[in-house]
């Protein structure tokens, strides 16, 4: 019988283009691309390299994204958390285009090869905490970098440590036309109908009224002239001295990019009913930042509230897409002139309801509901995001996360090996058990593997329970279904306490797995034959029929 086609492999089966949906795709890709203009140019201001890198960010990533990768009704480009990467490798970089968008082609290639590797499947595997405190920390982060420019002042360095000592100066001495522009663009994406939205966004409406509104208050800091036409090709460039940075950055980008398109894409599942293919949408990613840095654009992923405007308005292809990415590309050649006159304050208050949006308000409103843990390690992860950097954010709450679990764990399978053996004997082995009470001290393995943070404390435990004068002991194997280094260690850990108590060891019901691991660690030399039992039931019939010796007779 042919064997049945997983949901992810009949995603790669179907139709590249499905022509049954091209109105709808064609109208929310415009709807979409109307969406991702300010937020592009914002992210592209934001990043150090121009407005306009940020344009062409969203349309190259945006095209080639939607046009080889999985998840059909994705929308790419750039985002906050990746510019805010980007920012700093900007900075750290000088501001060299050789090297910076080296680092980022370097990137799209490690995407690629992420997704050829099949990557994707353990990204998703990161703990919700550790997802809100980096995005949480992501949203605190774009906030702290526009407040300053909000005021009309620039602040000097990067990163977020020198963005805060920034604040209370620009306070005190503001930009007061750049402050009221800047007051403009919040209030206007803060308060826009939800209802209007679906005709203009706010962010496009705060964008033209700031803009307008700055021909008439004078004085604050504009874009000024920007390069127009189409982007130039920017050879990479690597040096001794700086390609460790480079590398460096490479990896944060694919990193962090593939998280957040992978986050984005699970959220598109939820919205269509669907799957994505995590290692396709990986590619298209990786190809798409790599082309982007061929051109000088600034590198994005799958943006959320793109993604979720683009679902809603209609989108059911990769079509939609592709369409967002033409219109931006329509108005770069015909309206690209019309950006100088935007305002630096505009854009910071576009960004801050970006960052305000980016926060995980949901959570936080009911953490101390939840456990305390969590709450704790998504402090802390926001806490490494904003002060440290993101990936050592993430991978410190990876670590912790799993740490806990594996803690969480091991309690659980240490209960659960302390309980009464009547607990899962049939009635036949309960009446031999009771029989044998006396002489075997029963220790059985609860259902599923012997995890490691279990195995530490296991030889533990046995010596506890075997107290008193039963003179053997029976490891109980049947519901294990493989052993691994740490608990095979704690098996021999049993054994020498064993023999040295003058106790013997039963090993009963060990599959062919654990029995091999035993064996080639040489930890069952000690155990004869007469000591193991294929069944639970054959173990429990012998120790039935055993007299009771006295401690201290051999167990060899």
């Amino acid at each position: 019988m042919a064997e049945p086609i997983s949901a992810e492999s009949n995603n790669v089966l179907r139709p590249w283009f499905d022509l049954s949906h091209v109105r709808a795709d064609l109208l929310a890709g415009v709807t979409t691309g109307v969406v991702a203009l300010p937020l592009a140019l914002a992210f592209g201001e934001a990043s150090g390299a121009g407005p306009m890198a940020g344009l062409w960010g969203a349309i190259i990533l945006g095209f080639i994204a939607a046009l080889l990768g999985g998840t059909p009704t994705l929308a790419s480009g750039p985002t906050g958390p990746m510019v805010v990467v980007f920012a700093g490798i900007f900075t750290a970089l000088n501001g060299d285009p050789s090297q910076v968008f080296a680092a980022v082609l370097l990137g799209g290639i490690l995407q690629v090869l992420m997704g050829l590797a099949g990557l994707g499947q353990y990204i998703r595997l990161v703990p919700y905490p550790v997802v809100s405190g980096f995005m949480s920390g992501i949203g605190v982060v774009i906030i702290s970098l526009q407040v300053s420019r909000l005021f009309g002042h620039e602040p000097e360095g990067g990163g977020t440590i020198p963005a805060l000592t920034a604040i209370p100066g620009a306070m005190a001495n503001p930009n007061w036309p750049a402050l009221g522009l800047g007051l403009l663009a919040i209030g206007t994406v803060f308060v826009w109908p939800k209802r209007w939205a679906r005709v203009l966004p706010g962010s496009l409406a705060a964008l033209v009224a700031g803009t307008v509104a700055g021909g008439f208050l004078m004085g604050a800091p504009l874009l000024g002239e920007i390069p127009t036409g189409l982007p130039a090709l920017v050879l990479p460039s690597l040096s001794s001295e700086t390609f460790l940075l480079v590398l460096e950055s490479a990896v944060v980008l694919a990193a962090l990019g593939s998280i957040d398109t992978l986050i984005t894409a699970l959220v598109a599942d939820n919205l269509t009913a669907t799957r994505h293919v995590s290692r396709q949408e990986l590619i298209g990613q990786g190809v798409g930042n790599a082309v982007a840095g061929l051109f000088g654009a600034v590198p994005g992923a799958g943006a959320t509230m793109r993604t979720v405007v683009n679902i809603r308005a209609g989108a059911r292809t990769r079509l939609s897409g592709m369409t967002h990415a033409a219109l931006l590309f329509a108005v770069v050649v015909a309206l690209a002139p019309l950006a100088s006159r935007v305002p630096h304050a505009v854009l910071a208050g576009i960004l801050i309801k970006v960052g305000y949006d980016i926060i995980d308000w949901t959570y936080i409103r009911r953490a101390h509901r939840g456990p305390r843990w969590d709450l704790l390690l998504m402090a802390l992860v926001l806490g490494l995001t904003v002060f440290v950097d993101l990936i050592t954010a993430v991978a410190v709450g990876v670590v912790a996360a799993a740490l806990a679990f594996v803690k969480q764990l091991a309690d659980v399978q240490i209960a659960a090996r302390k309980a009464s053996p009547n607990q899962y004997f049939t009635s036949e082995e309960a009446a031999l058990f009771e029989a044998a009470r006396a002489r075997v001290t029963w220790f059985n393995f609860a259902d599923g593997p012997l995890s490691f943070g279990a195995a530490a404390d296991l030889g533990h435990h046995v010596r506890e329970q075997a107290r008193g004068g039963a003179s053997t002991i029976a490891l109980d194997f049947s519901s294990v279904p493989f052993l691994d280094l740490s608990a095979a260690m704690a098996v021999q850990t049993i054994l020498t306490d064993a023999r040295a108590a003058g106790r013997q060891v039963w090993l009963v019901a060990a599959n062919p797995d654990v029995a091999r691991v035993l064996s080639t660690l040489e930890i069952d030399r000690a155990i004869g034959d007469d000591a193991r039992f294929s069944t639970r039931l054959d173990a429990l019939r012998s120790a039935a029929t055993l007299s009771r010796p006295a401690i201290g007779a051999t167990g060899e």
